[in-house]
């Protein structure tokens, strides 16, 4: 097939870009407060054995049809299945980047407005029961909230508008080694406090006595969402990749990738909040409420705080670049000279789409839809019906539309490994994973329990 515009000048530049696009809130947000409220350990535990077992053939089954195909998102699909309407699953892929991005921009506004503070010195000195109020207040200001989320679309906008090789792989090779380097700094600093035994054992040793049904699902969720698969973003992001390089390999290299990243992300937070008696099921407030105070109670506080924020945004802008990206290609077309234009319009009309989202614990606090707030109904779209469908259809296109002389094909061009694990991964794209995933989606949607 003809080779894309676009292409990554290197190996690493497509692993670190890839990494950046899968280490965002699920990794550094989100991970340490769902291990806080699903019992640590058991969860942690749990959650390596499905990310290495059901999120990486996902990933594998979109590098495939990417690199396969060579083409953007909704291409692709078409590529392998022509005259069929099977590229509904990227049009897909691009409505949940679009919805994600709209509320996912707030929260980078929201790390922009807390750096702000973390400069001027408004985090210093207050009393631990003022952060909550503080972060209510922050996020409550229309005009903040608005101009933070602009900002942060704007940064990405500009990045995206310059192209894969000179704006997102070039931010990529920068922003992953500092989110490395801040990362160590911070478990450093965080386990040379007193008293962190407790974090670490709450963190690191699995206490299966507390495991249940509920826990387990959560692990599958999470290893689930945490590589950015179900969205066909790995699929526009593989279609840049040359025909030498080892997809299996690039598969797992970017799940240890993101695996140690949580790892980390345990070490830098469950040690430090236990060290100062905070209790690690505080949530979604974890990040802005709890770490704060945490930090406020450290020599140099501030100076930490104002690393793992910097390290924070990082990690959510990498993400951000790949699902504006998805959203270029595909209406680009590979034309090069488009892009910059295209990139502007469609970062503009996710930042309007957002600012819902960014009213929605202020002036439109009391505006819901099922009872969710626009930020709450956007994550819940997203995260519980959206990607759980995407993952199932490419999963299934994978397995039954594409033949599998070109599946074994793909996965063994520059590979020595792909044609040993090709048996083993087709088994678990074919029926493993789809059972999975079926089974986490009828849970999270309420139509069956467990």
């Amino acid at each position: 097939m003809k080779q894309p515009t676009e292409q990554w000048t290197s190996k690493i530049g497509f692993i670190l870009a890839t990494a950046g696009s899968a280490i965002g809130l699920g990794a550094i947000w989100k991970f340490p407060y769902i291990a806080g409220v699903s019992g640590g350990g058991a969860f942690f535990f749990i959650f390596m054995i499905f990310t290495l077992f059901i999120g990486m053939p996902i990933l594998l089954a979109e590098f495939i049809i990417g690199r396969g195909s060579q083409k953007d998102a909704i291409r692709a699909y078409t590529a392998f299945a022509p005259h069929s309407r099977w590229h509904y699953i990227g049009i897909l892929g691009m409505i949940t980047c679009f919805i994600l991005l709209s509320f996912y921009s707030v929260v980078g506004g929201w790390i922009l407005l807390y750096l702000f503070q973390t400069i001027t010195g408004q985090l210093t000195g207050l009393a631990e029961t003022e952060y909550g109020a503080l972060f209510n207040d922050v996020i409550a200001n229309p005009y903040m909230s608005i101009v933070a989320q602009f900002i942060f679309m704007v940064v990405t906008i500009i990045v995206v508008s310059k192209g894969v090789q000179k704006g997102i792989e070039k931010a990529s090779k920068i922003m992953m080694p500092a989110l490395f380097i801040a990362f160590i700094i911070l478990i450093i600093r965080s386990l040379t406090l007193d008293n962190v035994s407790e974090g670490i054992s709450f963190f690191l040793y699995p206490d299966f006595s507390s495991l249940n049904s509920k826990t387990i699902l959560f692990a599958l969720g999470q290893s689930f969402f945490s590589i950015s698969v179900g969205v066909s973003v790995m699929v526009t992001y593989s279609s840049y990749l040359s025909k030498k390089e080892d997809l299996s390999k690039s598969a797992f290299t970017i799940v240890l990738m993101n695996i140690f990243i949580s790892v980390l992300a345990g070490l830098a937070i469950f040690p430090a909040v236990f060290s100062f008696g905070f209790e690690p099921t505080e949530g979604p407030g974890l990040l802005f409420i709890v770490l704060p105070a945490v930090f406020n109670e450290m020599p140099f506080g501030v100076g930490f705080l104002f690393i793992f924020l910097m390290l924070f945004l990082f990690a959510t802008f990498t993400s951000a670049f790949s699902m504006v990206e998805i959203i270029v290609a595909a209406l680009t077309k590979g034309k090069s000279e488009k892009r910059r234009k295209t990139t502007w319009i469609v970062g503009i009309c996710i930042f309007l789409a957002g600012i819902p989202a960014a009213l929605s614990y202020g002036v439109l606090s009391d505006f819901t839809i099922f009872g969710k707030t626009m930020f709450d109904l956007s994550d819940y779209l997203v995260s519980n019906i959206l990607m759980p469908l995407g993952a199932l259809a490419i999963s299934i296109f994978a397995a039954f539309k594409i033949p599998r002389t070109v599946l074994l094909e793909e996965l063994s061009m520059g590979s020595t490994i792909g044609k040993r694990i090709f048996a083993i991964w087709f088994l678990m794209i074919k029926y493993i994973v789809p059972i999975a995933i079926i089974i986490v989606f009828l849970d999270v949607t309420g139509v069956w329990k467990f």
